[in-house]
């Protein structure tokens, strides 16, 4: 079967469920209540997305384990995210159309999920509506759609699947790559850095693919596949802006893991990687091409059932052919680099309070074309260069055990703090006209409903 072909016949299930989600009004947490477990067995600390090893075996899966007893089996499951943010000066300009320049408070998403086993073998995750005040209108999301199944050959286990899915490694199974690392909810308001990899968001939801994956006697996890672009007439009704143009013919996927547990102790080591040839403008002529290679490595400690410590890093190195971007005067160089450096550190106790402490890094070539100055978040030394640290502290007070209620909804509330030792090129007046790095620190706090 050809790999188009088994894309659409996966995508075919999602269409129909998702065109019934208005007849459902009473969604609860489609995993818990599918599996029949506590959103502590799937997830560290209790609540997504960070993945247990039990998660990543139901991940694996295509969504698709059982258990549960509950006589509502429908897969659909809602989100609310509340926040506030605060940065230590005041942006040149409002952060968005309605909002002010420092201290926003808003209804910054609101969504609705097609989640859990769609039939023996099949299984989504699929975030379908998405709202934001930042915006004021509905996005297509994260989708995940698989199918999964198992088979012996020889001596060796193997668990196989096929994923469909928009974001390149929204599918890996561990919170190492850029869909699903920490920090997994940050300000939408707050000035971020201005470079990164392609593989960090630069073609999220703007893409489809097909992978296909395997993992062996639950030790070595494989994966190929490719991305192609979604069309501009697609992208503009599913209001997903084409930041990224179009992928010339198909951008290739890659992924390679070992993983074992040793006495309550599971640690992975991998690699991964994606080569994408774009056309910003969408026509035929010069391209940019990107060649994405990262090393990864994950180790969770579970001292027992209510108390972990996790660890997860990446390095993300990559490679850019930059002829459209000289070309048409957006880069006065013909190939560049970019590396990304990312760690973090988790405890928590009791499967309720968190603590997690991040580093970031990101550097590569000047180029005073690239990086050029603009009102908002200029660049006056013309290099890419960011770094920093991330702290949180949050109280997830529904986790512990399997409380009463703990497959109705689930809460996390956090407040997180960004220090920016570096941003855009520089740790002091990276503009020109005075901006500091650290006059980009900022406080957030959230509220994380899920039901």
């Amino acid at each position: 079967m050809q790999l188009s072909s088994l894309c659409r016949n996966l995508m075919l299930p999602l269409l129909i469920a998702g065109s019934c989600l208005s007849q459902v009004a009473n969604a609860l947490p489609a995993y818990a209540r599918q599996t029949g477990q506590a959103c502590a067995a799937c997830h560290v600390g209790g609540f997504g997305p960070q993945l247990t090893p039990f998660g990543q075996t139901f991940k694996i899966g295509g969504y698709t384990m059982g258990g549960g007893t509950s006589s509502f089996t429908a897969p659909v499951s809602g989100m609310i995210v509340l926040t506030h943010e605060h940065t230590s000066t005041d942006l040149p300009a409002d952060a968005g159309p309605h909002d002010g320049p420092n201290n926003n408070s808003n209804l910054q998403e609101a969504s609705l999920f097609l989640a859990g086993r769609l039939s023996e073998h099949i299984g989504s995750f699929a975030q379908l509506t998405t709202y934001s005040d930042t915006d004021k209108k509905f996005t297509m999301d994260n989708i995940d759609v698989r199918y999964a199944n198992n088979a012996t050959l020889s001596d060796h286990t193997v668990n196989y699947g096929v994923s469909v899915n928009n974001n390149p490694t929204l599918q890996d199974p561990w919170n190492t790559g850029p869909a699903w690392r920490f920090p997994y909810t940050s300000s939408a308001l707050a000035p971020t850095p201005g470079a990164a990899t392609l593989i960090n968001g630069g073609l999220e939801h703007q893409v489809l693919g097909t992978t296909l994956y395997g993992l062996w006697d639950n030790h070595v996890y494989t994966e190929v596949g490719a991305y192609r672009s979604l069309s501009a007439s697609v992208l503009d009704k599913v209001n997903v802006d084409n930041t990224a143009g179009r992928i010339s013919g198909a951008a290739p996927y890659w992924r390679l893991a070992y993983t074992t547990t040793i006495k309550g102790q599971t640690l992975m080591a991998g690699m991964f990687g994606l080569h994408a040839a774009l056309q910003p403008d969408r026509s035929s002529g010069p391209k940019n091409t990107y060649n994405d290679a990262g090393f990864d490595g994950a180790y969770q400690y579970a001292f027992n059932a209510d108390n972990q410590l996790s660890l997860n890093g990446s390095y993300v190195h990559e490679h850019q052919k930059l002829d459209y971007s000289l070309a048409n005067g957006e880069s006065s160089r013909a190939a560049a680099h970019l590396n990304e450096l990312n760690l973090n550190a988790a405890w928590y106790f009791q499967n309720t309070y968190g603590l997690t402490l991040g580093y970031f890094n990101t550097d590569g070539n000047r180029d005073t074309t690239t990086y050029a100055p603009n009102p908002l978040d200029g660049n006056r030394v013309g290099k890419p260069d960011s770094s920093g640290y991330i702290m949180q502290a949050d109280w997830t007070p529904f986790a512990k055990g399997n409380p009463w209620g703990s497959t109705l909804a689930n809460l996390r509330l956090g407040a997180q703090y960004v220090d920016y030792s570096r941003f855009n090129g520089s740790s002091s007046n990276y503009d020109g006209s005075g901006r500091n790095a650290h006059d980009n620190n900022t406080f957030y706090l959230f509220a994380w409903l899920a039901f």
